[in-house]
């Protein structure tokens, strides 16, 4: 008999049974830190969520009727050697993640509230009145529906890691979802005849907002959970989301009076930042593994292609809005280009470019 014999797999469960890297460590450590220590936040969600590959001995406790197990890596076309390497740049875990709502909510509430108190709102321009009420109410949706499917884009993340970066996602979207509705019934309780219901009609019904509409929808739409959250942060969100955002309202409101809007609106900004910083971590690992980088390159052309032609299709139709405030302090194609030149920023970050060579994978050719 070999004396280099391997020993046979082991396959009970009882404590002790087998032996794992860190098993002998008094800080409870199964796992390696990205860093020289792991950080809260790795404590927090690093194999909370139990994983055959890793000490599962005896295979997924339950699975789904058809056999599918609990989770399982091909609900996404995206590949991986090892979905537990990523790490949210954010590192957010409950705690931080409802401190941090907590935050936001208490400045947005301060900003209204004093805003009302000084009468702010009758200094708005009638024209911008109407622009809130008809198309920030519309915008609504669009925060509402990614949020919706990343809720369930989540679920479906192989690992604890992937899940808690989209659910955080979520709950930012459908936070600042809940934000402009809330903003919009204060304005209508000092803003005669504002219509709270102009905004869904719009939405529904303006030609506007049908672009929009059907991007989103093709988004939630989406079987594969991480086209959903691709399409949504590296594609619709510069094209579609900053440039309403940042591009029209951030720009036109103090013109008319409106210094409220742009704090509003400016939380949605800072949970985009944080939310891009996990998505380019997660794709750039995915298109920087060895095993399976190039496919997965490839992947995520086919969805930047698909979803791309439908942003910017929506991007184009928002175009009319920007001639509705009677101030007019920007320009829609400035603001367009701006956010052209954001997809092709973000996608160089996600490393979707081709070797040695300087054309963005994503050939949506812009004009």
């Amino acid at each position: 008999m070999s004396a280099t014999q391997e020993a046979a797999p082991v396959k009970s469960g009882a404590a002790g049974a087998a032996q794992f890297a860190g098993s002998e460590s008094h800080h409870y450590n199964y796992f390696e830190p990205k860093g020289r220590k792991a950080t809260h936040y790795e404590d927090m969600t690093v194999d909370v969520q139990p994983d055959p590959k890793r000490y599962l001995l005896q295979d997924w406790i339950i699975n789904f009727a058809d056999g599918t197990p609990t989770y399982y890596e091909g609900w996404t076309k995206a590949k991986s050697s090892d979905w537990h390497k990523f790490r949210a740049v954010d590192q957010e875990w409950e705690r931080t993640h409802y401190q941090r709502q907590s935050t936001i909510i208490g400045m947005l509430s301060t900003v209204i509230a004093n805003g009302r108190r000084s009468g702010a709102l009758q200094r708005f321009d009638k024209a911008w009145v109407k622009v809130l009420q008809d198309h920030v109410g519309a915008y609504k949706h669009v925060e509402f529906g990614l949020g919706t499917s990343m809720m369930q884009a989540q679920r479906y993340g192989y690992t604890q890691m992937v899940n808690n970066a989209i659910l955080t996602n979520s709950s930012y979207k459908l936070r600042f979802a809940q934000d402009l509705t809330l903003y919009l019934g204060e304005l209508a309780l000092d803003i005669s005849g504002f219509d709270l219901e102009a905004g869904k009609k719009h939405w529904l019904e303006d030609p506007i907002w049908q672009g929009a509409r059907r991007a989103v929808e093709a988004i939630m739409g989406s079987s594969d959970y991480l086209e959903q959250y691709f399409a949504a942060n590296v594609i619709f969100e510069p094209l579609v989301g900053e440039l309403f955002r940042s591009g029209f309202v951030m720009q036109m409101a103090a013109a008319q009076n409106d210094y409220m809007s742009p704090a509003v609106v400016s939380a949605a900004e800072g949970d985009y930042e944080r939310d891009l910083a996990n998505t380019v971590e997660l794709f750039s690992m995915l298109t920087q593994d060895q095993q399976h980088g190039e496919t997965n390159r490839q992947l995520f052309l086919r969805w930047a292609q698909a979803h791309g032609k439908l942003a910017m299709d929506a991007a184009k139709l928002l175009q009319p809005i920007w001639s509705l405030p009677r101030v007019k302090v920007a320009q829609f194609n400035d603001a367009f280009d701006l956010a052209k030149n954001r997809l092709t920023a973000i996608t160089a970050r996600d490393r979707l470019r081709r070797p040695h060579r300087h054309r963005c994978l994503i050939a949506l050719k812009p004009t």
